[in-house]
């Protein structure tokens, strides 16, 4: 019987853990970037490594072509909740090949966690300008779409109908939309700043020339939305929004209609 939690894939003997997890790794890895998804090498180095203690109740993953490599290919942390569900925390995917920027930590080399504890404004500013979005270091690959039937399949073994995610930032909230999340929390806050980016909205009005990340443009798209919201347009921080995924179901959630990137 598939084990039916986090913590009880934990439980299990180190290869075993590893075989069950190894289900979440997307083929692209292998035919894009040479890693072998049975032995979790590439060349005959470790590409892939997992984090998961006995006892706990969740688990991170990083692939990367080399094991010195500062950034992962992909990354994934998840968890169980305390009401028996399970809970993406954080999924992210890098393009290795391309230029990196150093939003990660500030001008004194501390780590900026997002933009939640420091910035670093001028790595944010060429980050901005070469077309990432907040908190990323480098451009992604766009494989979000390959993923989420591979973590649905990983899931529903599992015994799950559903699982939860957090979008750390405003453009996180509306990919998910695009591929078939809805909201536990956060749906009215999602409108409520569509509406006040319209013409004459209140956080249309704020944006300005005088500032990189709140051009007047801004509002036009989600990804400069997002950085205008990283900035602290909203006069708060981006948080206390969940969102689920329905196994085999998409939530036709449009909190943005007509968007572009």
């Amino acid at each position: 019987m598939f084990p039916q939690s986090i913590r009880a894939i934990n439980a299990l003997a180190d290869d075993e853990k590893r075989k069950i997890y190894s289900l979440l790794l997307p083929e692209w890895l292998g035919t894009s970037y040479g890693i072998d998804l049975q032995t979790l090498t590439r060349n005959g180095l470790p590409a892939v490594f997992f984090r998961y203690v006995p006892g706990s109740r969740a688990v991170e993953i990083s692939v990367k072509r080399h094991p010195a490599d500062i950034d992962p290919i992909l990354y994934l942390h998840m968890a169980d909740t305390f009401n028996h569900q399970l809970i993406v925390l954080l999924t992210v995917v890098n393009d290795p090949d391309a230029p990196r920027f150093n939003t990660d930590v500030d001008v004194h080399g501390m780590p900026t966690h997002f933009g939640t504890s420091g910035r670093n404004l001028f790595a944010e500013q060429a980050a901005m300008e070469a077309g990432l979005a907040p908190g990323q270091v480098r451009a992604g690959l766009r494989v979000f779409k390959q993923s989420v039937p591979i973590f649905e399949q990983f899931v529903e073994k599992m015994g799950y109908d559903l699982f939860l995610i957090e979008p750390l930032a405003y453009h996180n909230a509306i990919i998910f939309e695009r591929y078939g999340f809805s909201y536990l929390r956060g749906h009215s806050e999602m409108q409520r700043i569509h509406r006040e980016f319209q013409p004459g909205g209140t956080l249309y009005r704020k944006l300005t020339p005088e500032n990189v990340f709140r051009q007047p443009d801004a509002y036009q798209t989600i990804r400069r939305r997002s950085w205008a919201i990283h900035d602290g347009i909203l006069g708060h921080p981006f948080t206390g929004f969940q969102m689920y995924k329905r196994i085999g179901t998409h939530a036709n959630i449009n909190t943005f209609p007509d968007a572009k990137w």
